[in-house]
């Protein structure tokens, strides 16, 4: 680099500076930038050694490339200076404008701190101009900005030692030393950038391959999952409209997956189930209900719901995991059925005949007489719930509500004459031997006459196949919503509902008629006879006090008849 004493910059040194400047914008990474900055000093500005001391996250300068003495740069690059021992570096010395000239005669301060360092050999200078080998030149790299770099941020420091004339730089090496550092400057900041966004565009593109995995994985799952899954909008006017499905749902609703998009689940349910539906929630909401199938049949599934999103702000939808249940809840009415019906004829049993004449019953007797203020006390001032009868209204989240605090007040405890609020209808008998048209709850209990003979003669067999038709003919003969139960052995129970005294009795005659009707069994004709007691079921009473009213009567009945004509033949 040429002196200030001289007129004239030779071309050739121009043409040097701006080529290593060219060649600073032309790296193709930040390691190939550095070092290519470090090359320029040494190549285009006429220094025997450079070195770039750049600004790591943590705010110390770590040595990161050097060129001009391979010695050198193997024993200082990658070594780390404090950011304090910089910045009282840079607050040292001269200022030439941006740079920092430490003269050898200040420069011994510094030999003890932890700023790597190298060290020459040299003769004292003869010259006030001459380069001292102590001296000490820095040139700070900051932020692109204005150019006088105080509004910048420090990315660097160049240092630079040994100029090849042995002189110190005059105004002009000054000013091209301090250009080239504003440039180096903006060609790290450039390379780092491209660096940010290689690393970037690698991280996307990592992301983007394992969205691409994960959807590919979510898709294979979804349409090839052995059980129903669907996708379904979720808010906004569309909610619930069905957007996807895979073949084993459409398998299971016998419907093609174009025709799946015209419905919503709501569409699909079961009229009966709908509550249940609507009941369950998006966000891991479960329920058991039945599904239409294309045939006009329905199908038991159990729902199972999940909330899932496109991207972390995109629209989230309904995803609906659909298992077909039907063999279980076949199995389960099978066990229920087992459970309330007799094995042998198919009828209700003895628990099942209770538990619904239980569920018309209730504890306020039959000659309790509600007035009109009664009424309202019953339906609005006490707060006793019954478990057949709950609350309509439960707000307060549980399924029950103490006695005595329905709605908040504080009552007097105790049984009441009546059950209160319960929207129930009470059951009442007929009152007296004759008819006076009023209407209840008749029960009629059944037993049948000759029948242990025929076990005897006959054996269990005929007598399992007579009971079988005595429950075919009791069942035929009733209204529908009548209910025919098999206490056990060779009884019989009816309740029907809405009769009055002679209606009950014209009813046991037909009953009877058709029991003492000849019954063929392997070729055999049989007859048996039947006895019937009519018992009165009203509020007040519990099932087995009716049960056991009508058998007593049925005994009265039995042995009012003589013997040889409770037979039918």
């Amino acid at each position: 680099m040429e002196t200030e004493s001289e007129p004239y910059v030779r071309l050739t040194t121009l043409r040097q500076l701006h080529q290593v400047m060219a060649d600073m914008n032309t790296a193709r990474s930040l390691a190939d930038t550095l070092q290519t900055v470090a090359d320029g000093v040494v190549n285009g500005l006429g220094y025997e050694l450079a070195c770039v001391n750049l600004v790591r996250p943590d705010g110390d300068l770590v040595v990161a490339a050097f060129a001009g003495n391979s010695a050198a740069e193997a024993l200082i690059t990658g070594r780390v200076g404090s950011r304090v021992s910089w910045d009282r570096r840079l607050d040292m010395g001269e200022a030439w404008g941006d740079l920092r000239f430490i003269p050898h005669t200040e420069g011994w301060v510094l030999d003890e701190d932890d700023v790597p360092q190298w060290y020459t050999d040299g003769p004292e200078p003869r010259f006030e101009d001459e380069w001292h080998p102590s001296d000490r030149l820095f040139a700070p790299m900051y932020t692109p900005g204005v150019q006088g770099a105080s509004c910048g941020e420090l990315i660097g420091v160049l240092s630079v030692d040994r100029p090849r004339n042995g002189r110190k730089p005059g105004a002009w090496g000054r000013e091209a030393l301090q250009m080239y550092a504003f440039q180096a400057a903006i060609a790290i900041s450039n390379a780092r950038l491209r660096a940010n966004m290689q690393r970037a565009l690698v991280r996307l593109e990592r992301e983007q391959q394992a969205l691409r995995a994960s959807e590919e994985s979510f898709r294979q799952a979804f349409e090839y999952a052995p059980s129903g899954m669907a996708i379904a909008e979720m808010g906004g006017d569309q909610h619930g409209r069905i957007l996807r499905t895979n073949d084993a749902l459409c398998r299971l609703l016998g419907r093609p997956a174009s025709a799946m998009r015209r419905y919503s689940f709501s569409d699909l349910v079961h009229p009966e189930d709908i509550g249940t539906l609507l009941r369950t929630s998006a966000e891991g909401g479960r329920a058991e209900l039945r599904l239409g199938r294309r045939d006009g049949t329905y199908v038991w599934v159990s729902l199972r719901n999940s909330v899932v999103a496109d991207a972390a702000d995109g629209p989230r939808f309904l995803l609906t995991h659909v298992e077909d249940i039907e063999e279980r809840k076949r199995r389960e009415l099978q066990l229920a059925h087992r459970a309330s019906h007799d094995s042998l004829t198919g009828l209700p049993n003895s628990a099942e005949l209770r538990s619904r004449l239980s569920a018309r019953l209730c504890r306020r007797p039959q000659s309790a007489e509600l007035g009109a203020v009664e009424s309202l006390d019953a339906a609005y001032a006490h707060g006793q719930y019954t478990a057949e009868h709950p609350a309509a209204y439960d707000t307060s989240g549980h399924g029950e509500q103490p006695p005595g605090h329905g709605h908040g007040f504080d009552f007097t405890q105790g049984p009441g004459p009546y059950d209160a609020f319960d929207h129930h209808v009470h059951t009442i008998a007929p009152e007296g031997q004759t008819d006076d048209g009023t209407k209840g709850l008749a029960v009629l209990f059944c037993d049948l006459d000759g029948f242990k003979s025929i076990n005897d003669r006959f054996g269990h067999n005929a007598g399992d196949a007579v009971l079988i038709e005595v429950a075919r003919r009791l069942s035929g003969a009733v209204r529908d919503g009548d209910t025919v139960a098999r206490l056990g052995g060779d009884e019989f129970v009816v309740l029907a509902d809405g009769l009055g005294r002679a209606d009950a009795q014209d009813l046991a005659v037909r009953l009877r008629n058709e029991i003492i009707q000849p019954v063929r069994v392997d070729g055999r004709t049989m007859r048996v006879g039947a006895s019937f007691g009519i018992g009165w079921a009203h509020c007040g009473m519990t099932a087995d006090e009716v049960l056991k009213s009508a058998d007593e009567r049925m005994y009265v009945e039995k042995r009012s008849r003589p013997k040889q004509h409770r037979r039918a033949g």
